[in-house]
């Protein structure tokens, strides 16, 4: 190296520093980084709902032609292309995006149709290369009419390509899917909500524009979750929907089922909003080893993704299901909170938006979509209809045009004598001369004519709707209202004002966690209901406050089951602890508690009486044509089997243990009333249909039967004058005839007769066999006082002061 080189590689070299204010530089930075995040990254517009990674995704993927009827592609290629074109903030950003599109459990209107793994409430998804997407349905809304100049576009990042500013949005979307995202210095979190409800508000909001938010409440009455769930207290959501934040609670859908012969369970098929199973697993079984939770044996999660979500948790035996749902609430995520913070870009600037605000932007956007559509296409049609003019102009005179043509040497001198010769404009007589000579020799002139005509009727029709803003807003509401039908489903998600609102969803959280085997009866009313009394036999005689009749009692134990039998002849199967306990008071029974049978069942039940599964006492039946079963006490396992073979338009009336020394006893329509001995009637299996107990006439029926000691009984009847149906006659006379005096007969015939007719009755309406003293009630409950014993078993009945609706 030489001396030269030498010295110039040591000399110092210039320093250039900058002094700036660490304070300024800071505040400068950090504001622009936090634009940078709310405005192009974590906050959706309220336009489309979308956030920029998910529109450039679906604009993309629309590009590119993914439609629903195309095939699917690797996922890898769609993120390739957003990140080349649109998105340069990285491959995973776009793919985290592109599946949260694609899951039915995330959205509620998935916008992308994903296929392969896109994970699930507890698992990510597969990775790109593995996956392939399109645009599902939902997406094509969202682009449509892209080519027509709907919203401004903007360069991309490096200023190559154009892309939209926002999406045209075909539907209300930052309210259907939701949104959320942690922004600096603020986040969102926006519910999903049903598309068919969101529509119908943004329509009343069109042609109401002063609309409330309680007026928009009665099309919405909450979100409404993919998973479904259910909302408790609507409070949060009002607040929600007018300040645009506001927090409810969410609770899975748990019902009480049979898991085996001898256990129940409860069965989770809906969870709150991204609330996974093996979650909820984890947290019970902590809960159970901690000893914080009680009552539960197991968990088996049967969830998969052709039948949702099944978590089945077993409940050990002697405890309440309903105390052991109301712990998995308290303790476990299946009960959630959910707040919503509705912030979202307008026109650029971050804004808390209410219920109607949301509708009211979007509206907005939605109205500018389709007047600047309506504009484009008729700035289209009317060049059109300028060039079919020259068109009609030039075919009239076709063999003039063609002369000018070929003797003009160059296409500017053509142009300038078509102009000339036939009064054309320049785009005109360039469009003629851009044609081929086949094709003007081709034109029809009455083509050409009916072209015009339709050009014009357009451009006419839209004119008018440019220059009406009643036209237009009608125009928005039809559009919404196709996109609805064509998309909404129903709502999945029940919301309840509170607990109160639906007794079936209501948690009793002071019933006991664990319950003690002890005797106990049920008790079936004539008015369908059933509940759970003490161990001693239930007595309502002289009571006089309001009450329901009781049609059967069985004994029991507070962990047995009974069955339930309706008039079809099946027993259904009921765990005694299900039931609601009776409430007492030194005066009387309240029947407040009781439970409608076919409520507890979840299926139509007509109950005609109660059968002790775990008894090994006799049970006896009765129909309507005069059938008598007693069945031993050999039931199936099944929750629901046949006890009685009826015959075709048969019925069963009656269902009650019969102990062997227990009076038969059958009333018909007629008056004939029938007492035979139990002891004479063989104890049958399950299968059989019974014998011949009473001979009825063809024009009569059984009305009332029991098995009763007769010697101390009552017998109520009540005759009718009406010769119509017996449930609706009007009531005549009533009688109360002591047991004793009917005389034992023979299974197989009529009985005697119970009650005598005065000369305008004509049948029985009501019947009633006491075990005791009688007593009746009307249709309210309220205690109808019933005539002095008449020792005559044909005597004839007293009038009543008010109609009698129920005996016991």
């Amino acid at each position: 190296m030489s001396k030269t080189a030498s010295k110039a590689s040591s000399a110092p070299i210039a320093e250039h520093i900058v002094e700036v204010n660490v304070s300024s530089e800071m505040r400068t930075s950090f504001l622009e980084y936090a634009y940078s995040v709310i405005y192009a990254r974590a906050l959706p517009d309220a336009k489309d709902g979308c956030k920029p990674v998910q529109r450039r995704i679906l604009y993309q993927m629309s590009q590119i032609g993914l439609r629903p009827d195309r095939g699917h592609v690797k996922s890898q290629n769609v993120v390739g292309e957003v990140m080349g074109k649109l998105h340069p903030h990285g491959d995973s950003a776009i793919y985290d995006a592109l599946v949260r599109l694609a899951q039915p459990f995330n959205l509620r209107l998935p916008l992308v149709d994903g296929h392969g793994n896109f994970g699930s409430l507890d698992d990510g998804p597969a990775a790109p290369r593995y996956t392939e997407v399109r645009l599902a349905p939902a997406a094509l809304d969202m682009v449509a009419d892209l080519d027509e100049d709907v919203v401004d576009q903007v360069p991309n990042y490096d200023n190559r390509l154009m892309q939209p500013e926002v999406l045209p949005a075909g539907f209300p979307n930052l309210l259907v899917n939701g949104a959320s995202g942690i922004a600096v210095g603020m986040a969102t979190n926006i519910a999903p909500h049903n598309l068919g409800e969101v529509v119908a508000a943004a329509c009343h909001l069109l042609e109401n524009p002063q609309a409330s938010t309680e007026d928009l409440m009665h099309f919405i009455p909450g979100p409404d979750f993919p998973e479904g769930g259910i909302i408790v207290g609507t409070d949060g959501i009002a607040q929600a929907y007018e300040t645009g934040r506001g927090s409810f609670r969410v609770r899975a859908k748990i019902d009480i089922e049979r898991v085996t012969a001898r256990k129940q369970g409860l069965v989770v098929t809906q969870l709150p909003y991204m609330v996974g199973p093996e979650r909820i697993i984890e947290r019970i079984k902590d809960l159970v080893n901690a000893k914080r939770l009680k009552g539960i044996s197991n968990v088996t999660n049967l969830t998969d993704r052709h039948h949702g979500v099944r978590l089945v948790i077993e409940v050990k035996t002697g405890f309440n299901p309903q105390a052991v749902m109301a712990q998995l609430y308290r303790l476990t995520p299946l009960e959630d909170s959910f707040a919503i913070n509705a912030v979202a870009l307008v026109d650029g600037k971050p804004e808390r938006l209410g219920l109607k605000r949301m509708l009211e932007v979007y509206l907005d956007h939605r109205l500018s979509v389709v007047r600047r559509r309506s504009q484009y296409r008729l700035d289209r049609a009317l060049e059109r209809l300028h060039l079919v003019q020259g068109l009609l102009v030039a075919v009239l005179d076709i063999d003039d045009v063609i002369a000018i043509i070929r003797s003009s040497e160059t296409v500017d001198e053509a142009r300038s004598r078509l102009m000339v010769a036939f009064d054309l404009s320049e785009v005109q007589a360039d469009h003629i001369l851009s044609l081929r000579l086949r094709r003007l020799t081709k034109f029809s002139r009455l083509e050409l004519e009916s072209e015009r005509d339709e050009l014009e009727a357009k451009i006419a029709s839209l004119r008018e709707v440019l220059g009406s803003e009643v036209l237009l807003r009608n125009m928005v509401r039809v559009e919404l209202t196709e996109v609805s039908k064509r998309l909404s489903t129903p709502r999945r998600t029940i919301v309840l004002e509170s607990e109160a609102a639906d007794p079936t969803v209501a948690i009793d959280t002071s019933a006991p966690l664990e319950i003690p085997d002890e005797p106990t009866r049920v008790v079936l009313t004539n008015r369908g209901l059933v509940r759970v009394s003490g161990g001693e036999e239930l007595d309502l005689t002289g009571a006089r406050s309001p009450f329901d009749t009781f049609k059967v009692q069985v004994g029991s134990r507070t962990r047995g089951q009974v069955g339930v039998v309706d008039a079809a002849g099946l027993l259904y199967r009921v765990d005694v602890m299900s039931l609601p306990a009776v409430a007492r008071t030194a005066q009387n029974v309240s029947f407040a508690a009781a439970v409608d049978v076919s409520r507890l069942l979840g299926t139509p039940v007509d109950a005609v009486g109660l059968v002790d599964l775990d008894s090994a006492s006799v049970t006896g039946f009765v129909t309507r044509r005069g059938i008598v079963k007693r069945m031993r006490p050999e039931f199936a396992k099944a929750d629901t089997f046949e006890v009685i073979r009826l015959a075709e338009g048969d019925a069963l009336v009656y269902a009650a243990p019969c102990p062997d020394e227990a009076d038969v006893v059958m009333i018909t329509s007629d008056a004939q009333l029938l007492r035979t001995p139990a002891a004479k009637i063989r104890p049958q299996g399950q299968v059989s249909g019974g014998v011949a107990g009473m001979s009825v006439s063809a024009d009569a029926q059984v009305i009332a039967a029991g098995f009763v000691n007769m010697d101390e009984a009552q017998i109520v009847t009540v005759a009718t004058s009406d010769a119509g149906l017996l449930e609706d006659a009007m009531q005549s006379s009533v009688k109360v005839t002591p047991g004793a005096v009917f005389p034992t007969k023979g299974r197989a015939t009529k009985g005697v007769r119970a009650h005598r007719f005065l000369k305008s009755e004509t049948a029985l309406c009501l019947a009633g066999i006491s075990a005791g003293t009688a007593i009746a009630s009307d249709e309210n409950g309220k205690a109808v006082s019933l005539p002095p014993v008449n020792e005559h078993r044909d005597g004839s009945g007293v009038g009543l002061d008010r109609a009698i609706a129920r005996i016991s």
